[in-house]
């Protein structure tokens, strides 16, 4: 489930739209290649997507539905080769990603311990799911996505409350913590599930076994946090979120390139020295960094 953007055609730079914005430097319909795409469907600033206006781009993952559908669905002819199959290739696009997302969090939920019960219902819905990725078009095109999302999504639950079991932890599904105050929160077993954590103040919060599918945590600063143990936390939410060194993570997950390191962290200036007769400087005015 991890994307393979050497065996993709780029369709996440052609198929989706996107709006000049925040995250966009410039409009793009859907079905419209993006400027910085090459002809070997390679991103030409992927180095300096940040910099050059573009970190809505550093936050999507298909979850390998990329590679899916150039190379399975399609079987290796790109849409530059058959201009008559693009339509149909960024229609299915977007249903093979929904379904890579559910492999994703099927494959880790079998690696829980704690989902032992369900191992074996959690492993026909993940070969289910997978099948049904290597369907033809008119089938792709035809399936109900929400119907099977709402069948992987009962044992996912399940999965996550046999984790949690022992935590008790709060109940905060889908709340709206946009901004929240949670500097050093206990929020170990908490089930966060589509929770709004956009800019919430997470710096040196305890997630441990907290279960995070589906969180926004666009903006939310994990400095100090950790997340070891999360469940269903996925690569794109963390890219979202901005951390440190400090940030404890899983080891299935990777460090984002933009937070900082222990090196490029900005060091204390020193103190001025103060000599006789030096009343000193006004102080500061002590407001917190970050969302409040």
């Amino acid at each position: 489930m991890l994307a393979d953007c050497a065996n993709c055609f780029g369709l996440c730079c052609v198929a989706l739209p996107f709006s000049a914005s925040a995250d966009f430097a410039a409009d793009k319909a859907a079905g419209e290649p993006c400027r910085n795409l090459r002809e070997d469907f390679r991103c030409a600033i992927h180095a300096q997507l940040r910099q050059r206006g573009y970190p809505g781009c550093t936050v999507y993952d298909c979850f390998g539905a990329g590679q899916k559908v150039s190379q399975v669905t399609f079987a290796g002819t790109s849409w530059r080769e058959a201009p008559e199959t693009a339509r149909e290739m960024y229609a299915v696009f977007p249903v093979v990603r929904q379904l890579h997302e559910l492999l994703w969090y099927l494959a880790e939920a079998l690696t829980l311990e704690g989902a032992a019960p369900i191992h074996a219902e959690l492993r026909q819905a993940l070969d289910e799911t997978e099948r049904l990725t290597r369907e033809g078009v008119d089938a792709l095109k035809q399936l109900d996505v929400p119907a099977h999302r709402g069948e992987v999504n009962t044992l996912l639950l399940r999965a996550s409350e046999l984790v949690r079991a022992g935590q008790r932890g709060k109940d905060r599904r889908g709340a709206d913590l946009i901004g929240a105050r949670l500097r050093g929160a206990d929020l170990r077993g908490a089930d966060l599930r589509g929770a709004y954590l956009i800019g919430a103040d997470l710096r040196g919060a305890d997630l441990r076994q907290a279960d995070l599918i589906g969180a926004d945590l666009r903006g939310a600063d994990l400095a100090g946090a950790d997340l070891t143990g999360s469940i269903f936390l996925t690569q794109p939410q963390l890219n979202a979120a901005k951390g440190d060194a400090a940030t404890r993570l899983s080891p299935a997950l990777a460090r984002p390139s933009h937070w900082p390191d222990a090196r490029s962290e900005p060091k204390p200036s020193p103190r001025p020295r103060r000599g006789r007769g030096d009343r000193g400087q006004p102080r500061g005015t002590g407001r917190r960094s970050g969302p409040r």
